[in-house]
């Protein structure tokens, strides 16, 4: 008998253990919607961890989803606090794909049009929502990437809920399984800001709209004490609702704030955050709403200590994050314009294979540029050691667009775009995309490409530019302006430029291509109208090729990135105006290097150069350099100090190096200095190596905004003492 007692001692021991947690009462957390100020909730989780509060269950609706999904996932405050701190909050509200995932007939596309209308039936429509939330999707599927297998919501480290709407019905959806990702994002599919997710079969909205504080559900999950964090916003007279956002906001608000206070009757601990003066688009000014949850969490300290025991349950929490996975097979779903091959071939993804979900994202960042889908959603199942990737793409209904953009600078002057672009017009992968250019020089642009992606695509381009201007170049080798004794002349330039070509990706980095070229330039001037106003006026046909390689992350004001643009072209017939023509060759160079220091000071580093190669060039397709903020046509190109098109030759070299301080978030000045030599064949000695002829310099103010970059520079040569100021808004075409 006195063997039993140990163990009868041992026995008492466990079952008073678990008597003891059965009777302590199992804590959940409700967190409401409230967009960006939603990332309150974080800094409220920070304080209950401090005061070893453990969390038995969590529910959240719209952006207390994505942070109670998360912290259920296993994260614990401080991580949340880092994750949020570095995600880029202008990609968080629209759909960001990475410049380096479009192909180059893409990139033209968001460097050009400002606005972009769906047009069907000639009807101009407006899209659905501002984003297709694929970048956070990506973002959540990455964070979440240690639970991707898990499709029950009760088996999380913390048991997880969230609500969700029915966009058709007005129902209220409440989210206990499927892909995690999916589920919160649905939540927090903000109506026009985010387009609506499809999870079996129903249109999901944002639940704020039917349940923003989803105390109930936390209760029925088992929680004994709810602990509430509120980031709504009460009623707002008409002096305070702001934009669109804001009017939004009041709307969904309406049901919400009559049912509030029965809620908050409902709640144990209720925690308000002061977040007046935010929205909830505010993601920039996270690290200030973080505090503001702290501080008002820390008001109800006290409560929460007594609640608390457990306090190094999440504070000592490691890395979770996965950065590579082993994609052992690919599932796509059935598509009527688009074959699997397809799919697989954009995102530069091959079965059986390890990638980084750096790699992945880009791969669906290249899928979306292409905008043949409106929806792209995808999750992950246990295959063999690795992973299956289950693809769920809905093809876009609309095949057809109105695209328009303006800009202003001071050799075409003001200019207003006008596009419309055409998909699968005669093929599934094929474009075409008319641009016309309205305003003081008209002019258009003709674009038809097949894109085969990876092999061999095809493409037109039939472009006209022309420009009336005072130039310190007559196009003719000087001839005009020596026999005047002027300094420049009036100049009426026209060209018509016709172009077929093939291109491939090459090196998957690289984009080689080539094909043949008809080009008929008319130059006249006003100024010679008493002698031969009419200096050319002759077709040119030419073979060409071409090299490019481009990693910037942006055109203009990159931060990153290197260039290089090669071509040769060899012109093998003309018509020949001035009966002089032998065929000749042209070859040219660009590279350029960007990389930023100390977080907003960038450096940029470019040589270019180019030759004609023959006994006889025509000088009507010399280099000419000049000027600032237009587009860059033929063998036209910038350079500070000197007026527009104002030194000429067939060969050149140029050197340029050049400061931007982003001072202020997309504002931005910066300093440059560029260097030449310029003249006919300068690379037949070596006089052009040691000092540059020609050089300039400029300080410039620059700020991005959504029709292109607005520029003043202030440039100025030490050769000539002048000083030139230009202006130029918008895109360049």
């Amino acid at each position: 008998m006195k063997k039993l007692y140990p163990l009868l001692f041992l026995f008492s021991l466990v079952f008073s253990a678990v008597a003891q947690d059965q009777k302590k009462p199992k804590i959940g957390v409700v967190l409401s919607g409230g967009g960006a100020k939603g990332l309150a909730h974080i800094g409220v989780l920070k304080v209950l961890e401090e005061a070893g509060v453990k969390v038995d269950y969590i529910g959240g609706t719209s952006m207390g989803a994505i942070i109670g999904g998360l912290y259920a996932s296993g994260y614990n405050a401080r991580q949340l606090d880092s994750i949020f701190s570095v995600v880029d909050s202008d990609a968080l509200l629209q759909d960001y794909i990475p410049r380096t995932s479009k192909n180059f007939f893409e990139k033209r596309n968001d460097e050009v049009y400002a606005l972009t209308l769906p047009f069907n039936k000639f009807r101009v429509g407006v899209p659905t929502a501002l984003s297709k939330g694929l970048y956070n999707y990506n973002l959540l599927s990455r964070l979440t990437s240690h639970v991707r297998y898990e499709r029950d919501f009760s088996k999380l480290p913390i048991p997880f809920v969230c609500i969700a709407t029915d966009i058709e019905t007005g129902e209220e959806i409440i989210l206990k399984e499927g892909v995690l990702p999916q589920a919160i994002l649905a939540s927090g599919a903000f109506p026009s800001l985010y387009a609506p997710v499809e999870i079996n079969g129903r249109l999901l909205i944002d639940g704020g709209v039917t349940n923003n504080y989803p105390i109930e559900e936390v209760r029925k999950m088992g929680a004994d004490i709810i602990i509430g964090v509120d980031v709504q916003d009460g009623l707002k007279d008409r002096n305070s609702l702001g934009g669109a956002s804001g009017v939004l906001v009041q709307i969904t608000n309406f049901n919400m704030i009559e049912k509030m206070e029965a809620k908050r009757q409902q709640t144990d601990i209720y925690i308000k955050p002061d977040i007046k003066g935010f929205s909830v688009i505010s993601f920039d000014q996270g690290s200030e709403i973080i505090t503001k949850g702290e501080e008002a969490a820390f008001a109800v300290y006290e409560d929460l200590v007594k609640l608390g025991g457990q306090k190094e349950a999440r504070n000592q929490a490691g890395s979770i994050l996965t950065d590579t996975l082993q994609i052992n097979d690919v599932s796509v779903n059935a598509l009527n314009n688009f074959t699997r091959a397809y799919v697989l071939g954009k995102m530069r993804l091959k079965t059986n294979s390890t990638i980084s979900y750096k790699r992945l994202n880009d791969g669906f960042g290249n899928l979306n540029s292409t905008q043949n889908f409106s929806s792209i959603s995808y999750s992950f199942e246990k295959s063999g050691e690795g992973d299956k990737l289950v693809l769920n793409l809905r093809e876009n209904p609309v095949n057809r667009y109105l695209r328009f953009g303006v800009h202003y600078d001071e050799l075409y002057k003001s200019a207003v775009l006008v596009n419309v672009t055409q998909k699968k017009l005669f093929f599934k992968n094929d474009v075409i995309a008319a641009d016309l250019i309205l305003g003081d020089n008209i002019r258009y642009n003709l674009n038809y490409y097949f894109d085969n992606g990876f092999y061999w695509s095809f493409g037109f381009n039939s472009r006209f530019n022309g420009f009336n201007k005072n130039i310190q170049t007559d196009f003719s080798g000087g001839a005009s302006l020596t026999s005047l004794d002027v300094e420049s002349i009036n100049i009426e330039f026209s060209d018509l430029t016709n172009q077929l070509y093939a291109q491939t990706i090459f090196a998957q980095r690289f984009l080689l291509g080539g094909g043949i070229e008809h080009k008929y330039l008319r130059i006249e001037s006003e100024t010679l109208r008493n002698t031969t106003p009419l200096l050319e006026n002759s077709s040119y046909f030419s073979l060409y090729g071409y090299l490019k390689f481009d990693s910037m992350d942006k055109n203009y004001f990159p931060k990153k990135g290197f260039k290089f643009d090669g071509d040769f072209k060899s012109l093998f017939y003309s018509t020949d105006y001035h009966n002089n023509f032998e065929p000749f060759s042209i070859a040219k160079a660009d590279l350029e290097l960007v990389h930023t220091f100390w977080k907003r000071i960038t450096l940029k580093l470019q040589s270019e150069g180019g030759f004609a190669i023959g006994e006889r060039t025509v000088p009507f397709h010399d280099f000419i350099l000049g000027g600032y903020g237009y587009n860059m046509i033929n063998n036209f190109r910038h350079f500070y100090g000197y007026d527009f098109l104002s030194l000429s030759g067939d060969s050149y070299v140029k050197g340029e190096i050049g400061l931007d301080w982003e001072f202020y978030k997309k504002n931005h000045l910066n300093l440059t200095g560029n260097f030449a030599n310029i003249g006919n064949n300068i690379f037949e000695s070596d006089n052009w190596i040691p000092k540059p002829s020609y050089t300039g310099y400029a300080v410039g103010y620059g700020m991005e905004t959504f029709i292109g970059p607005i520029e003043i520079k202030h440039s100025w040569s030490p050769e000539t003492h002048n000083h030139f100021t230009w202006f130029s808004v918008g895109f360049w075409f």
